[in-house]
């Protein structure tokens, strides 16, 4: 072990971690930004109840990164923290109006446009709010002496409010092509009228994101258009080219599984691009993941764990997406 970079193993498993969460938590939240145009009634049940089993074991992976990037990463976590407060106390609250919305929505019928209400906002700020932290994170935040030495609002920007507003369109996306796969009639009908201008939009907001980044700084730049790392790099534009083919060929052909795996696709690219862009940073063009990392047998001691929870995670994950793996009705699966 002491041979093994345990830095990089730790920076794989928070990557994992997050793009996990993003992915999973992310076509909930996408329900709740549509949720305002489905119907008041059958087609709202339906939607909630497709998601009502996993919503809550998704955010499990949300936990994982924070916590992950506290203990492996602590220095990392000290810096970004304080630079993002607003937006990571908007994000909690926005999980927490939701997340009470999915209990009370159904036992407080009297009151179910609130809860709606609520819903649909929490879901919109918790996915603006990470939009935004990716856009702060990727622009540069002010560093001196290993502290955050800037101010309230240096998270704002033209440059973090684009990428905000991608991540709630792409996260609209992934919602609609959940709800061709689980819903059915009206509801099914209505994601697949969705779909197809919610993918033209997440194409023009990663493309406008993936042109705006180079920009930012000379770094991101080089690893994207120099050579010799341009002819790995240039396969990922690739890819998301062919997965976009096969999303609208998948949409047209009327398939109800192949479009939400192709936008999963498009997030992960996305992701992708986006350790090309910052590795080997934990804070761009400030500290390093070895700068910021925990020493080593606090690393080794925390590894030992997740051998452990990582997979206990995956099973659950999966075997409660197997049990509601059928289409979702008003009342329930079936």
């Amino acid at each position: 072990m002491e041979h093994i970079d345990l830095t990089i193993v730790w920076a794989g498993i928070i990557g994992f971690a997050v793009c996990a969460y993003v992915v999973m938590d992310g076509f909930d939240l996408g329900i709740g930004i549509l949720f305002p145009i489905y119907s008041v009634g059958e087609e709202r049940d339906q939607a909630m109840n497709s998601i009502a089993p996993v919503w809550d074991g998704n955010e499990t992976w949300l936990v994982l990164g924070g916590g992950g990037l506290f203990a492996a990463f602590p220095l990392a976590y000290a810096i970004i923290l304080p630079a993002t407060y607003p937006l990571m106390i908007a994000m909690l609250l926005g999980l927490v109006f939701r997340g009470v919305a999915f209990e009370f929505r159904w036992r407080d019928p009297r009151h179910r446009p609130f809860w709606d209400m609520a819903f649909s906002l929490g879901s919109v700020v918790a996915a603006l709010a990470q939009g935004i932290t990716l856009g702060a994170i990727l622009q540069g935040i002010h560093v001196q002496n290993d502290a955050y030495a800037g101010g309230w609002l240096d998270w704002l920007s033209p440059f973090s409010l684009l990428t905000g507003v991608a991540v709630v369109i792409g996260y609209a996306l992934l919602g609609a092509t959940w709800l061709i796969w689980r819903t059915e009639y009206r509801s099914q009908q209505r994601a697949r009228h969705l779909a197809l201008p919610l993918g033209v939009a997440t194409l023009l907001a990663l493309a406008a994101v993936s042109l705006a980044t180079p920009f930012l700084a000379y770094d991101y730049w080089r690893r994207w258009f120099t050579m010799p790392g341009v002819l790995l790099t240039a396969q990922v534009p690739l890819l998301v080219l062919i997965c976009s083919a096969a999303f609208f060929w998948g949409l047209k052909r009327g398939y109800e599984r192949l479009p939400f795996l192709m936008a999963l696709a498009l997030f992960l690219l996305g992701f992708i691009g986006l350790g090309i862009s910052i590795f080997p940073y934990a804070v761009p063009r400030a500290v390093t993941i070895w700068d910021a990392a925990a020493p080593y047998q606090s690393q080794l001691f925390m590894l030992v764990g997740s051998v452990v929870i990582i997979p206990t995670i995956i099973a659950y994950t999966g075997w409660a997406y197997w049990v509601f793996r059928g289409k979702a009705g008003t009342h329930g699966y079936h």
